[in-house]
Protein backbone atom coordinates (compact mmCIF):
# COMPACT_ATOMS: atom_id res chain seq x y z
CA UNK A 1 0.00 0.00 0.00
CA UNK A 2 2.99 2.34 0.32
CA UNK A 3 3.94 4.80 3.02
CA UNK A 4 1.17 6.72 4.77
CA UNK A 5 1.06 10.51 4.42
CA UNK A 6 1.23 12.69 7.51
CA UNK A 7 -2.51 13.31 7.40
CA UNK A 8 -5.28 10.75 6.98
CA UNK A 9 -8.96 11.06 6.15
CA UNK A 10 -11.96 8.80 5.82
CA UNK A 11 -14.91 9.63 3.61
CA UNK A 12 -17.96 7.37 3.87
CA UNK A 13 -19.94 6.65 0.72
CA UNK A 14 -16.92 7.75 -1.30
CA UNK A 15 -17.14 5.48 -4.32
CA UNK A 16 -19.36 7.98 -6.19
CA UNK A 17 -20.99 11.40 -6.14
CA UNK A 18 -20.00 14.13 -3.73
CA UNK A 19 -18.13 11.66 -1.53
CA UNK A 20 -15.79 10.64 -4.33
CA UNK A 21 -15.03 14.28 -5.13
CA UNK A 22 -14.31 14.99 -1.45
CA UNK A 23 -11.95 12.03 -1.34
CA UNK A 24 -10.20 13.16 -4.53
CA UNK A 25 -9.78 16.72 -3.30
CA UNK A 26 -8.42 15.59 0.07
CA UNK A 27 -5.96 13.33 -1.72
CA UNK A 28 -4.89 16.33 -3.80
CA UNK A 29 -4.24 18.16 -0.52
CA UNK A 30 -1.77 15.44 0.44
CA UNK A 31 -3.96 13.24 2.63
CA UNK A 32 -3.97 9.49 2.68
CA UNK A 33 -7.68 9.00 2.04
CA UNK A 34 -9.70 5.95 2.95
CA UNK A 35 -12.44 5.54 0.36
CA UNK A 36 -15.35 4.11 2.32
CA UNK A 37 -17.64 1.88 0.25
CA UNK A 38 -20.02 -0.99 0.93
CA UNK A 39 -19.04 -2.70 -2.30
CA UNK A 40 -15.46 -3.98 -2.56
CA UNK A 41 -15.21 -3.61 -6.33
CA UNK A 42 -16.69 -0.12 -6.50
CA UNK A 43 -14.49 1.09 -3.70
CA UNK A 44 -11.40 -0.34 -5.38
CA UNK A 45 -12.26 1.27 -8.72
CA UNK A 46 -12.94 4.63 -7.11
CA UNK A 47 -9.62 4.54 -5.24
CA UNK A 48 -7.77 3.67 -8.44
CA UNK A 49 -9.38 6.61 -10.26
CA UNK A 50 -8.34 9.12 -7.60
CA UNK A 51 -4.97 10.80 -8.10
CA UNK A 52 -2.95 10.53 -4.91
CA UNK A 53 -2.91 8.15 -1.96
CA UNK A 54 -6.45 6.76 -1.96
CA UNK A 55 -7.13 3.43 -0.32
CA UNK A 56 -10.37 1.42 -0.47
CA UNK A 57 -11.97 0.60 2.86
CA UNK A 58 -14.93 -1.75 2.97
CA UNK A 59 -17.47 0.02 5.14
CA UNK A 60 -21.20 -0.53 5.34
CA UNK A 61 -22.25 2.26 7.68
CA UNK A 62 -25.47 0.45 8.61
CA UNK A 63 -23.66 -2.73 9.70
CA UNK A 64 -22.03 -2.47 13.16
CA UNK A 65 -19.70 -5.38 12.42
CA UNK A 66 -18.52 -3.77 9.18
CA UNK A 67 -17.96 -0.46 10.99
CA UNK A 68 -15.96 -2.16 13.76
CA UNK A 69 -13.82 -4.08 11.27
CA UNK A 70 -13.10 -0.90 9.31
CA UNK A 71 -12.20 1.05 12.46
CA UNK A 72 -9.77 -1.68 13.49
CA UNK A 73 -7.78 -1.00 10.30
CA UNK A 74 -7.25 2.71 10.97
CA UNK A 75 -4.76 3.66 13.66
CA UNK A 76 -4.91 7.45 13.35
CA UNK A 77 -7.42 9.68 11.62
CA UNK A 78 -7.29 13.43 11.14
CA UNK A 79 -10.53 13.91 9.21
CA UNK A 80 -13.82 12.02 9.17
CA UNK A 81 -16.39 13.00 6.57
CA UNK A 82 -19.78 11.42 7.24
CA UNK A 83 -21.03 11.62 3.67
CA UNK A 84 -23.02 8.41 3.16
CA UNK A 85 -26.74 9.14 2.94
CA UNK A 86 -29.93 8.05 1.24
CA UNK A 87 -33.21 9.55 0.10
CA UNK A 88 -35.79 6.81 -0.33
CA UNK A 89 -38.52 8.97 -1.87
CA UNK A 90 -39.84 12.50 -2.22
CA UNK A 91 -43.14 11.79 -0.48
CA UNK A 92 -44.70 13.93 2.28
CA UNK A 93 -45.19 12.47 5.80
CA UNK A 94 -48.84 11.71 5.10
CA UNK A 95 -47.82 9.24 2.40
CA UNK A 96 -44.49 7.93 3.68
CA UNK A 97 -44.63 4.77 5.75
CA UNK A 98 -42.77 4.23 9.00
CA UNK A 99 -40.39 1.84 7.27
CA UNK A 100 -39.26 4.63 4.96
CA UNK A 101 -38.43 6.79 7.96
CA UNK A 102 -36.73 3.89 9.72
CA UNK A 103 -34.58 3.02 6.69
CA UNK A 104 -33.64 6.66 6.09
CA UNK A 105 -32.70 7.32 9.70
CA UNK A 106 -30.68 4.09 9.83
CA UNK A 107 -28.26 5.50 7.26
CA UNK A 108 -28.52 9.26 7.73
CA UNK A 109 -28.59 9.43 11.54
CA UNK A 110 -27.90 6.19 13.41
CA UNK A 111 -24.98 5.24 11.16
CA UNK A 112 -23.32 8.60 11.79
CA UNK A 113 -23.31 7.84 15.51
CA UNK A 114 -22.00 4.32 14.89
CA UNK A 115 -19.20 5.44 12.59
CA UNK A 116 -18.20 8.53 14.55
CA UNK A 117 -17.97 6.69 17.85
CA UNK A 118 -16.09 3.78 16.30
CA UNK A 119 -13.44 6.09 14.84
CA UNK A 120 -13.13 8.39 17.86
CA UNK A 121 -10.06 6.55 19.20
CA UNK A 122 -8.27 7.11 15.87
CA UNK A 123 -9.41 10.74 15.71
CA UNK A 124 -8.18 11.36 19.24
CA UNK A 125 -4.67 10.45 18.08
CA UNK A 126 -4.73 13.44 15.73
CA UNK A 127 -3.44 16.85 16.84
CA UNK A 128 -6.27 18.53 14.90
CA UNK A 129 -9.28 16.18 14.55
CA UNK A 130 -12.02 17.34 12.19
CA UNK A 131 -15.49 15.89 11.53
CA UNK A 132 -17.66 17.05 8.65
CA UNK A 133 -21.27 15.86 8.45
CA UNK A 134 -22.81 16.18 5.01
CA UNK A 135 -26.31 17.45 5.74
CA UNK A 136 -28.80 19.33 3.55
CA UNK A 137 -30.22 22.81 3.36
CA UNK A 138 -33.63 21.15 3.25
CA UNK A 139 -32.97 20.04 6.83
CA UNK A 140 -32.94 23.65 8.01
CA UNK A 141 -36.12 24.33 9.98
CA UNK A 142 -35.65 28.05 9.40
CA UNK A 143 -35.50 27.63 5.65
CA UNK A 144 -38.39 25.15 5.78
CA UNK A 145 -40.66 27.64 7.54
CA UNK A 146 -39.33 30.69 5.69
CA UNK A 147 -38.52 29.04 2.35
CA UNK A 148 -35.09 29.70 0.92
CA UNK A 149 -35.13 30.32 -2.84
CA UNK A 150 -32.61 27.52 -3.33
CA UNK A 151 -35.35 24.92 -2.96
CA UNK A 152 -39.11 24.59 -3.04
CA UNK A 153 -40.76 23.55 0.26
CA UNK A 154 -43.05 21.09 -1.55
CA UNK A 155 -45.56 20.83 1.30
CA UNK A 156 -43.31 18.55 3.33
CA UNK A 157 -41.99 16.56 0.38
CA UNK A 158 -39.17 14.13 1.19
CA UNK A 159 -40.15 14.30 4.85
CA UNK A 160 -38.07 11.29 5.89
CA UNK A 161 -34.91 12.62 4.26
CA UNK A 162 -35.34 16.22 5.35
CA UNK A 163 -36.16 15.36 8.97
CA UNK A 164 -33.19 12.97 9.11
CA UNK A 165 -30.90 15.82 8.12
CA UNK A 166 -32.47 18.02 10.80
CA UNK A 167 -31.59 15.29 13.29
CA UNK A 168 -28.08 15.12 11.86
CA UNK A 169 -27.73 18.86 12.41
CA UNK A 170 -28.63 18.38 16.07
CA UNK A 171 -26.03 15.61 16.37
CA UNK A 172 -23.46 17.95 14.87
CA UNK A 173 -24.09 20.47 17.63
CA UNK A 174 -23.98 17.84 20.38
CA UNK A 175 -20.75 16.26 19.14
CA UNK A 176 -19.17 19.70 18.76
CA UNK A 177 -20.07 20.65 22.31
CA UNK A 178 -18.93 17.33 23.76
CA UNK A 179 -15.59 17.23 21.93
CA UNK A 180 -14.69 20.93 21.97
CA UNK A 181 -12.21 20.69 24.85
CA UNK A 182 -10.32 17.97 22.97
CA UNK A 183 -9.68 20.26 20.02
CA UNK A 184 -12.25 18.77 17.66
CA UNK A 185 -14.00 20.84 15.02
CA UNK A 186 -17.37 19.34 14.10
CA UNK A 187 -19.48 21.06 11.46
CA UNK A 188 -22.31 20.36 9.03
CA UNK A 189 -22.39 21.05 5.30
CA UNK A 190 -25.36 21.86 3.08
CA UNK A 191 -23.97 20.85 -0.34
CA UNK A 192 -26.84 22.16 -2.43
CA UNK A 193 -28.66 20.25 -5.14
CA UNK A 194 -26.10 18.21 -7.06
CA UNK A 195 -26.17 15.85 -10.01
CA UNK A 196 -25.97 12.59 -8.08
CA UNK A 197 -28.14 9.50 -7.77
CA UNK A 198 -29.45 10.56 -4.33
CA UNK A 199 -32.95 10.89 -5.82
CA UNK A 200 -34.66 11.75 -9.11
CA UNK A 201 -34.61 15.48 -8.41
CA UNK A 202 -30.88 15.47 -7.74
CA UNK A 203 -30.17 13.30 -10.77
CA UNK A 204 -31.97 15.77 -13.02
CA UNK A 205 -30.13 18.79 -11.64
CA UNK A 206 -27.06 20.35 -13.16
CA UNK A 207 -25.25 20.95 -9.90
CA UNK A 208 -21.56 20.08 -9.91
CA UNK A 209 -20.68 17.68 -7.05
CA UNK A 210 -17.07 18.89 -7.09
CA UNK A 211 -18.21 22.39 -6.18
CA UNK A 212 -19.90 21.11 -3.03
CA UNK A 213 -16.87 19.00 -2.18
CA UNK A 214 -14.69 22.11 -1.99
CA UNK A 215 -16.53 23.36 1.09
CA UNK A 216 -16.27 19.96 2.76
CA UNK A 217 -12.52 20.12 2.26
CA UNK A 218 -12.39 23.66 3.67
CA UNK A 219 -14.15 22.44 6.81
CA UNK A 220 -11.77 19.49 7.00
CA UNK A 221 -8.82 21.89 6.96
CA UNK A 222 -10.11 24.39 9.52
CA UNK A 223 -7.41 26.04 11.65
CA UNK A 224 -7.44 25.86 15.44
CA UNK A 225 -9.36 29.13 15.66
CA UNK A 226 -11.98 27.90 13.20
CA UNK A 227 -15.67 27.40 14.06
CA UNK A 228 -17.25 24.29 15.50
CA UNK A 229 -20.89 23.29 15.88
CA UNK A 230 -21.86 25.34 12.83
CA UNK A 231 -23.80 24.78 9.59
CA UNK A 232 -22.37 26.00 6.29
CA UNK A 233 -23.60 26.13 2.72
CA UNK A 234 -21.48 25.00 -0.22
CA UNK A 235 -20.35 28.59 -0.80
CA UNK A 236 -19.06 29.04 2.75
CA UNK A 237 -21.98 31.11 4.03
CA UNK A 238 -23.78 30.21 7.24
CA UNK A 239 -27.01 28.23 7.13
CA UNK A 240 -29.64 28.79 9.83
CA UNK A 241 -30.63 25.77 11.87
Amino acid sequence: MGVMNDRTALVTGANKGIGKHIAAQLAAEGFTVYVGSRDVGRGQRAAEEIVGDARPLVLDVTDPRSVAEAAAQVDRLDVLVNNAGISVSLTPPTEAGVEEFRRTYETNVFAVVEVTNAFLPALRRSPRPRIVNVSSGTGSLTWSTNPNPQFAPGNGAAAAYRSSKTALNALTVFYAQTLAEEGFKVNALAPGLRATDLNTRAAASGGDPAEAAQEAVRLALLPDEGPTGAFFSWDGTSVPW
